[in-house]
C-alpha cells in the first residue's frame, strides 16, 4: 500500500480542484477502514469480543457506504476517485486492532469536519450535507471503539490530525 500525497489546507479557502485532492485522501482512509474493519472483525478473538465483533463488520458495510458517496463526490467535482487504500495497521493483539481504529476514527472525524467547512465555502453544500450524515456514522463508531475498550470517547476536537 501507498501513502497518499497530503494536500495542506488548514483553513476553508480551497478551490475545486483542492477539494477534490482532499476528498480523494478522505476516501483512501475509508477503503483503509473497510480493510481494517473487515480483518479485524475476522481475527478479533475472546469471548469479551463477540459483540464487538458483530459491530465491526457493521462498520465495515458503513465504510463501504462512506467510500461510495465520496467516490461519487470526487466525480460529481470533476476528479478522479482514488484507487488506492491508506497503510492498514494489523495486530493480532484485540485491544490494539481496537485502538487503531479508534485513532483511524479520530483523525476522520477531524478531517471531515473540516470538510465541511471547506465545502461550506464552496457554496458545496449538498455535499457538505452528504459529509455531515457521514460523521454521524464516524461518531458512534467511536463511541462503540471507545466503549469496547472501556475507555472514555476521545474528543476529535482536540486532536492533531489532519
Amino acid at each position: 500500500m501507498i501513502e497518499t500525497t497530503h494536500v495542506a489546507h488548514d483553513h476553508e479557502d480551497v478551490t475545486r480542484e483542492d477539494l477534490v485532492a482532499l476528498l480523494n485522501e478522505d476516501l483512501a482512509g475509508e477503503y483503509q477502514a473497510i480493510i481494517s474493519y473487515v480483518i479485524y472483525s475476522q481475527v478479533i478473538r475472546g469471548p469479551q469480543y463477540m459483540a464487538i465483533a458483530a459491530e465491526l463488520e457493521k462498520h465495515a458495510a458503513e465504510e463501504l457506504a462512506h467510500a461510495l458517496i465520496i467516490a461519487g463526490q470526487i466525480d460529481y467535482l470533476g476528479g478522479e476517485p482514488l484507487a488506492v487504500p491508506r497503510t492498514v495497521r494489523t495486530s493480532m493483539i484485540a485491544e490494539e486492532m481496537l485502538r487503531f481504529d479508534l485513532e483511524a476514527e479520530t483523525e476522520t472525524i477531524v478531517r471531515y469536519r473540516r470538510r465541511v467547512r471547506q465545502c461550506e465555502a464552496l457554496e458545496e453544500y449538498a455535499l457538505a450535507e452528504q459529509i455531515r450524515e457521514i460523521l454521524v456514522q464516524e461518531q458512534d463508531h467511536l463511541v462503540s471503539l471507545a466503549t469496547a475498550l472501556g475507555i472514555e470517547t476521545p474528543d476529535p476536537s482536540r486532536s492533531d490530525a489532519a
